[in-house]
């Protein structure tokens, strides 16, 4: 992997953290492990898609439709885990 795919698929990730943000809410305490989860699970994919030969959207050597797929589910199963057990106070 290159230093241009590490760097556009943080991007990617990073974006990807911070959209679930917003759509979810909650602080920033929230939105930092929502980022760190699409991270977790964006390289996840990517390198599953590289040891198994996957091409889906692929953008150059960057797996990204795996990648993308592998974020959002880590994303909504740490949401359930980890911070979907404390319902918001009305």
């Amino acid at each position: 992997m290159t230093l241009p795919t590490f760097i556009f698929g943080g991007l990617i990730a990073t974006l990807y953290g911070a959209i679930f943000h917003l759509v979810r809410g909650g602080g920033m305490g929230r939105m930092l492990v929502y980022i760190i989860l699409s991270w977790v699970g964006f390289w996840s994919g990517h390198f599953l898609a590289e040891q198994l030969n996957w091409d889906f959207l692929n953008i150059g050597t960057l797996h990204l439709g795996i990648s993308t797929l592998s974020s959002f589910v880590f994303m909504i199963f740490g949401h359930w885990v980890f911070l979907g057990r404390n319902p918001p106070k009305l």
